[in-house]
């Protein structure tokens, strides 16, 4: 190894199936919980996309004429770790995974929220039409039901690839990003700084960590969310997906993608940044090990 890739020694967790369910919990739990808070957030930003009404409008006064015409209603990933260590393991050796990181962190995040994905898009389409469509339904559960009734399979996951473009690139934002973010912080420190950090000092590290990369996810992210909710209400020409997105694309224009950036972002950066939070502290309440971590000193 070069003097100048200096590591820090780390052998492969052995996580047994008690530690992925404390994963899976606290992953479920986090997510659970920041997408609550942030539901009307994302309520004003899909309305945004959709309805011509609210193109005039920014987050605030989009948020002021949302209330004025509507009252906002609830709605109710975390492979991650599995396939970071399953790639790092395919690495062989500490040298070889810390030189290839970003390719180990694109790779887990993509792999990752694939297989996300297949679960995700019935839902994403069921809470997209129950934010775009009044009276759709009562809840997540009588509007999945309505939607895979009246649509079927084919409905359900219409919104299948661009909602792959949508969320692969946030996953990249979110993972990459933050492992990137905290590699920097931890770079500029010397081993005593690290050691003798306090609680206050990494709670400040892994917010700010996780507010770049709910910036980042959301800017990479955004076009792709803004044809997957025109999709999801039935804009756009009959042909296959492709073809669909490429026209939607073109009649929207740059600005159009990114309609409704600003409150999106907003809306990622709380979500990412409480998720990581969170997922820590579940995951240390459940006694669960720390994460592999593969960055360069």
């Amino acid at each position: 190894m070069s003097d100048s890739v200096k590591t820090r020694p780390f052998t492969i967790p052995q996580f047994s199936a008690t530690d992925y369910s404390s994963f899976f919990l606290a992953g479920a739990l986090c997510c659970t919980i920041s997408h609550g808070g942030m539901t009307p957030i994302d309520v004003v930003k899909t309305r945004i996309q959709i309805d011509p009404k609210y193109k005039p409008f920014g987050f605030v006064s989009g948020t002021r004429y949302l209330h004025s015409q509507r009252r906002p209603f609830s709605l109710a990933n975390r492979g991650y770790e599995y396939w970071k260590k399953y790639f790092v393991t395919i690495a062989g050796d500490q040298e070889t995974a810390v030189k290839y990181r970003t390719a180990i962190y694109l790779g887990s995040a993509t792999v990752a929220e694939f297989f996300a994905d297949i679960l995700l898009t019935p839902l994403e389409a069921t809470r997209i039409r129950l934010v775009s469509e009044r009276g759709y339904a009562t809840g997540l559960v009588s509007g999945f039901t309505r939607l895979a009734r009246e649509g079927g399979v084919a409905q359900l996951y219409a919104g299948f690839l661009p909602i792959l473009c949508k969320q692969i690139p946030y996953a990249i934002g979110q993972f990459t990003v933050n492992e990137w973010a905290h590699e920097v912080v931890f770079r500029n420190m010397s081993e005593e700084t690290k050691k003798s950090l306090s609680d206050v000092s990494k709670f400040g590290i892994s917010l700010g960590s996780g507010i770049i990369a709910g910036f980042a996810a959301a800017i990479l992210s955004h076009p792709a969310d803004t044809l997957l909710s025109q999709i999801n209400k039935g804009h756009g020409p009959t042909g296959s997906m492709v073809y669909r997105l490429t026209t939607l694309a073109r009649e929207a224009g740059f600005k159009g993608l990114f309609a409704g950036l600003g409150p999106r972002m907003i809306m990622t950066a709380g979500l990412v940044s409480s998720q990581f939070l969170m997922y820590g502290a579940i995951k240390d309440a459940l006694g669960a090990p720390p994460g592999l971590e593969i960055h360069k000193e």
